[in-house]
């Protein structure tokens, strides 16, 4: 341009492919971010969501005069550092391929393809390893016998972990379960064969941390009359080995669980997917990151995820749709929309289908709890992730009820640590009121009246 600014067309190294030999090239990465920053610069738009933003201001404003061109390489790191991929800018910005805008700015899966370049050539951190392997780490806390969630609460270790592995000393941590979702569902009948109508994703968190999400998600939908089936051997879905730029640690995992949930897509039934991390993963991301001889079938499973809400309410209007509710919270649900949920524009079913529980009426948090993957884990991320979420801690508690609810069972550690309540996922608070469990300041539901005679339902 004649004034010397950056073009906001793409340049020639616009790519979100991996399989694209310009994605690796770092002249075009260097010449494509200084595009983006220059677009991001000049709209402002996404001040509010992370500190990337700010310190791109900052660092262009206060330190440059406006010129983007003059941004040092570690400026640009400061920038990329401060993402921790929660979407959101990506759901406000104008300009994205979603929108078919000329403009093709994705600025998350910019900041993803810096890092994977970065850990191309300088390699991944134990720290960054460990956390991308979930299922590993589950693994050996299970072999320690419980061990490890005991030391996961004492000062010392944390503080020793905090040394060698920078993770916070401070930061709630998940507690490991005994037996995973996996060894409940072969013990209780359903691991079943490809068919069916759900084949269900049960998620890492939910097969080595809380299994009872997945319990009550199959609960629910055989309730609603769904055919479900859970599957062996499914993986963690590679997001925390894709947030430090492991994409080969991504690839297997991507390929191990496409090779278990193909069968199943090919019999006609639908991925659903309890996390919405995972299912953004399943349904967005596979099928740009995955190498080039999974991708049709990533494609074709991504087609056929579901959030399990999504599901659910897609039944809403069917007679198998069930009602037979035995309990109910009675008063309003404080529930919190997860960014990665978000990120998919499917809505908030989850949220919709509670107002299905009579009295129950749910406010909606919409704000980013600041947790977003392992990034609140980590010594760097720790501080940064409660200022960030503190709008949506303010905004939980300003509703003044008992029962609060997320989709994002990470979001509901963030809540437990840093606003004193543990959001539980719809589909347990669904579980709950069919099974008549007791609520906060909750009750039993009033039963329905018979119909009278001539009525649909009895014989006159």
């Amino acid at each position: 341009m004649s004034d010397g600014k950056i073009s906001y067309q793409p340049t020639k190294g616009l790519s979100y492919d991996p399989n694209d030999p310009v994605y690796w090239d770092e002249a075009l990465l260097d010449e494509e971010t200084k595009r983006v920053f220059e677009v991001c610069h000049g709209c402002r738009m996404c001040f509010k969501y992370c500190d990337s933003f700010p310190k791109l201001f900052a660092h262009i404003d206060e330190r440059h005069d406006g010129d983007v061109k003059k941004l040092a390489p570690a400026e640009t790191q400061d920038v990329m550092d401060a993402c921790f991929q929660c979407k959101l800018c990506e759901v406000q910005c104008p300009y994205t391929p979603r929108d078919q805008h000329e403009f093709q700015l994705d600025f998350p899966k910019l900041v993803a393809r810096h890092r994977a370049v970065h850990a191309k050539k300088k390699g991944i951190r134990l720290r960054d390893r460990i956390l991308g392997n979930p299922d590993g780490t589950a693994k050996f806390a299970r072999a320690s016998l419980g061990v490890a969630n005991v030391m996961n609460r004492v000062a010392v270790h944390r503080w020793f972990m905090e040394k060698v592995l920078g993770v916070h000393r401070k930061k709630l941590l998940p507690s490991f379960a005994r037996k995973t979702f996996e060894h409940w569902a072969k013990k209780a009948g359903k691991l079943g064969p490809p068919g069916g109508e759900v084949a269900l994703f049960q998620t890492c968190y939910v097969q080595h941390n809380e299994p009872q999400i997945g319990r009550d998600t199959v609960e629910v939908l055989e309730k609603n009359g769904v055919d479900v089936r859970c599957v062996k051997g499914l993986e963690c879905c590679g997001m925390p080995a894709w947030e430090s730029g492991d994409l080969d640690a991504f690839r297997k995992h991507a390929t191990r669980n496409l090779d278990r949930l193909e069968p199943y897509v090919d019999a006609g039934a639908k991925v659903a997917a309890i996390n919405p991390t995972c299912s953004m993963m399943l349904r967005r991301e596979y099928p740009e990151l995955v190498a080039p001889a999974d991708k049709a079938r990533a494609e074709k499973v991504a087609a056929a995820v579901v959030d399990p809400g999504e599901l659910l309410w897609s039944l809403r209007n069917e007679p198998r749709f069930s009602t037979d509710f035995k309990s109910s919270p009675h008063a309003k649900v404080a529930y919190h929309a997860p960014c990665h949920l978000r990120a998919q524009a499917v809505g908030f079913k989850g949220r919709d289908l509670l107002r299905k529980i009579p009295g129950v009426v749910p406010g909606t948090v919409i704000e980013c709890c600041g947790h977003d993957g392992t990034y609140a884990m980590k010594v760097e991320g720790f501080e940064t992730s409660i200022r960030v979420g503190q709008k949506a801690f303010t905004g939980m508690k300003d509703q003044a009820v008992e029962v609060w609810a997320t989709d994002c069972p990470l979001a509901a550690l963030q809540f437990q640590q840093h606003a004193g309540v543990k959001p539980m996922h719809p589909m347990s608070i669904l579980a709950a009121a069919y099974r008549g469990d007791a609520f906060p300041g909750g009750g039993p539901v009033a039963p329905k009246p018979a119909p009278e005679a001539g009525e649909q339902g009895e014989k006159p």
